[in-house]
């Protein structure tokens, strides 16, 4: 290090943690450090606002390279991942043509949906050197003996995207053929995503996968295979979610994982002690309004896979969730991954979050919890003795991610938060969700403002609310604005107007024929304005913005029919006005 470096370095002294902690402490003034600066997450884990060298002690994977067991840092010392392309055509011709198409338009590798009675030599005539993916549901033992067939004269370097795991001993068979004819073709897959588009946490979706791979090891080991040789014929399909630097983690801590799970099998062959990871944005957080959010949420969520170090990833087409994706979503969603690569040039470095103080103290936790849930599922007989209590599991976090939706604790922007208030999209739904698909996220809202559109579409009126500001001037604007973004959520009509008193505000009313009034003002002024509102409005209801919990019970008896406020359950609260007001469909 030259002397310059040095003198430069001295004009910054090195500052204690206590001296970090004594600060913040005094830029608190008193307000307790844990609930303003500790984040609770929905995995358990506990997030500091900043980290240290000293949070990293006890990591043992800091001193490795990419490339070296346990493989924390990726598989392979180069960087870089294959872009993969869905193609969804089902008609083999229309497939192939879609998916050679898809390959000089910038695809790395495809994916095509496969069959019992799929033409394979038209599906992938042409492609030869490109990594063929497949996927199925159902009949999955004679799809990969039909597949195993097809590789013994044409060998493939692949994958193939099953539920087998359930009838691994009887697919065995097949599967070792594969494994013979083409030993670039991986064609047991680890569903993982299932999981996560359930609603499963991040450590669950890693924990609970970890358990079902286990299983599959076991079933192969018992049908004569060795460890070694079912750890090759493995891969892992992940959701990537919005949660950027967990799913970032979640990758950098299944790798070292399975490279333990291989070892306790005595496995030494790097080849099926390194992880081979696929990632699919998730469907959980996607939306049928806003729909070009979906372009930016999948952007950051390749992104979390491709610092991960997926080795292959797909990007969904952001109207994927309500109509069959065409040629311009297509060449967004692929268009997104060439961008990672050829202008942010995140193809260049391998594990360029290594290093960074919070990224490996969350890789560590993660790993951890994971490794934790692993064996709990261990201890109840494995996956799939466990498989109930798990999906309980995965329920369970569901359904708290969906309360904090309905109560807009977690923001959906353009759903349940920032709604465009003139969007239309029941024109625009041109598919429906399979029986039995997971529910995503966005669904309760979309269902409420869907019935709104409906309603409008029958014939009815679309419910208007006049959102009236009076008095104090910062409180009417700040819960005018707050309500009339509640209320878009449902695709009420919304007018917001201030009056000088409550006979100009009734005028008002009558002359919009508002449905509801809302009242917005301060909580030391509702007393006086909203009985002689009420009064006036002559049955039409009127509701408050703010909860001012010195005068509710009066309020309430003066006739206040509602209280839209922070708290609030939004989704409850939408659907009760909607049926108030006669809202059917």
């Amino acid at each position: 290090m030259s002397e310059t470096q040095l003198r430069l370095f001295a004009e910054f002294p090195p500052i204690t943690t206590a001296e970090w902690e004594a600060a913040i402490q005094r830029d608190l003034k008193g307000a307790d450090y844990a609930k303003k600066l500790l984040w609770r997450t929905d995995e358990g884990i506990t997030v500091k606002p900043y980290y240290r060298s000293e949070d990293c002690k006890g990591l043992d994977h800091l001193d490795t390279a990419p490339g070296e067991f346990p493989y924390t840092r990726g598989t392979k010392a180069s960087a870089g991942w294959r872009i993969r392309e869905e193609i969804l055509e089902t008609d083999p011709v229309a497939a192939n043509a879609a998916a050679r198409a898809a390959l000089t338009k910038g695809a790395e590798e495809v994916s095509f949906i496969l069959t019992p009675n799929s033409d394979l030599p038209t599906l992938v005539k042409g492609l030869e050197g490109v990594p063929v993916h497949f996927r199925a549901t159902g009949e999955g033992v004679a799809i990969l003996k039909g597949l195993a067939d097809f590789l013994r004269n044409k060998p493939l370097a692949g994958s193939l995207d099953c539920p087998l795991e359930s009838d691994i001993q009887a697919a065995a068979s097949a599967a070792r053929q594969i494994l013979r004819s083409a030993p670039d073709f991986r064609p047991l897959a680890v569903r993982c995503y299932e999981f996560a588009e359930r609603g499963a946490t991040t450590v669950q979706e890693l924990g609970f996968g970890l358990a079902r791979a286990v299983d599959m090891v076991a079933a192969l080991t018992s049908a004569g295979w060795t460890a070694a040789e079912a750890g090759r014929a493995l891969f892992f399909s992940f959701a990537t979610g919005s949660n950027y630097f967990f799913e970032l983690a979640k990758l950098r801590a299944a790798r070292p994982c399975w490279a333990q799970i291989m070892t306790a099998f005595g496995v030494e062959d790097p080849a099926a002690q390194k992880m081979v990871a696929h990632c699919r944005t998730a469907r959980w957080n996607k939306t049928i309004y806003d729909p070009y959010v979906n372009l930016l949420r999948a952007t950051t969520e390749a992104m979390s896979a491709a610092l991960g170090g997926a080795d292959s990833i797909t990007v969904g087409a952001f109207d994927e969730v309500f109509r069959a994706p065409g040629d311009f979503s297509r060449r967004l969603a692929r268009n997104t991954q060439i961008i990672l690569k050829k202008e942010a040039y995140m193809d260049r470095v391998a594990d360029p979050a290594g290093g960074s103080y919070y990224v490996e103290v969350l890789t560590g936790s993660i790993a951890r919890e994971a490794w934790r849930l692993f064996q709990e599922v261990e201890t109840r007989g494995g996956f799939q003795n466990a498989r109930e209590w798990a999906l309980a599991e995965v329920d369970k976090a569901r359904a708290a991610k969906e309360a904090a939706i309905a109560t807009r604790r977690r923001s959906i922007v353009g759903v349940n938060q920032y709604p465009n208030l003139h969007e239309r999209m029941l024109g625009e739904i041109q598919i429906e969700p399979p029986p039995g698909a997971p529910k995503r996220g966005a669904e309760v809202f979309e269902a409420i403002r869907l019935r709104t559109e409906r309603h409008a579409a029958s014939g009815g009126k679309t419910p208007k609310f006049l959102l009236a500001e009076m008095g104090d001037l910062k409180m009417r604007k700040a819960r005018s604005s707050f309500v009339a973004n509640f209320l878009g959520c449902a695709g009420f009509e919304v007018v917001t107007q201030f009056f000088d008193d409550v006979e100009a505000a009734a005028k008002g009313a009558r002359e919009c024929t508002a449905d509801a009034v809302v009242l917005c003002s301060s909580d030391e002024e509702y007393p006086s304005l909203a009985a002689p509102l009420i009064q006036r409005l002559g049955g039409v209801p009127v509701i408050v913005a703010g909860y001012p919990k010195d005068a509710v019970n009066q309020l309430q008896a003066d006739g206040v029919a509602d209280f839209i406020h922070i708290r609030s359950n939004a989704a409850e609260t939408l659907s009760a006005w909607q049926k108030r007001l006669g809202v059917k469909g």
